[in-house]
């Protein structure tokens, strides 16, 4: 069942087109990635449907339309995310900051990323930075949205906390909440997503399955320009 829908979404800054009439459907218990080049526009389209752009187009969760409705409207009906940066509260522990969202979830959804119970009573500055990301995705998760928002939530991570991110994220859509996930880590993106949406220069340039994004030439093309496509097309 199909828990986000965005239809024509665009965003514009002045004369600047950031993202251009982009659909994207999230299902419940799915993961969907966003991937593209820096400045494809992934962070503003997940600001427009969150609520934090003005943009055109409609947003559905769940059958409910939710385009002219405040951020915080947005997140109450189920809609979540999280940020590129950390944004925790470094003079609340974390046990507090999780329960900014839902104080009678925290402890649940520490668990459900992977924290162990004790981290609950520790201040942020005690963690590092892969359980600082962890943090930041269970506050988002406490409130047990339909569909969660991550922004970049492997950026400064080495291999492992990565992989382990991607196995966290695996357990929570397991447990039928959608996701929709940006981030540069392809080994992340490419291992863990069910569905991904590649944009460029703020439009939909290739949507598929992992295997078939990883072979778009046009997806190669938008990283590595068009010798570093021929070459990738050498070796499939």
């Amino acid at each position: 069942m199909t828990a986000l829908t965005a239809q024509g979404m665009t965003v514009s800054f002045g004369g600047v087109h950031a993202v251009v009439d982009v659909d994207l459907e999230v299902a419940e218990g799915r993961l969907v990635g966003l991937i593209g080049p820096n400045g494809a526009g992934k962070t503003t389209f997940i600001d427009a449907i969150t609520g934090f752009v003005r943009s055109r187009g409609r947003v559905d969760l769940g059958g409910e339309d939710l385009s002219r409705l405040a951020p915080h409207e947005r997140a109450r009906r189920g809609l979540a995310r999280t940020w590129q940066a950390i944004e925790l509260f470094d003079d609340l522990t974390v046990g507090e900051n999780v329960a900014v969202a839902s104080s009678d979830q925290s402890q649940e959804a520490l668990e459900l990323v992977g924290l162990d119970p004790a981290v609950a009573g520790k201040m942020p500055s005690q963690l590092s930075q892969g359980e600082r990301k962890l943090a930041g995705v269970a506050r988002a998760l406490a409130a047990k949205p339909r569909v969660v928002c991550l922004d970049e939530p492997a950026a400064g991570l080495d291999s492992t906390e990565s992989e382990l991110l991607g196995k966290r994220l695996r357990t929570v859509v397991g447990g039928g909440t959608g996701m929709l996930l940006v981030d540069h880590d392809m080994s992340l993106v490419l291992s863990v997503c069910d569905h991904i949406v590649v944009l460029e220069f703020g439009k939909v340039i290739a949507r598929g399955s992992p295997d078939d994004v990883r072979r778009d030439r046009r997806v190669v093309e938008a990283y590595l320009g068009s010798t570093g496509a021929e070459r990738v097309a050498e070796q499939l």
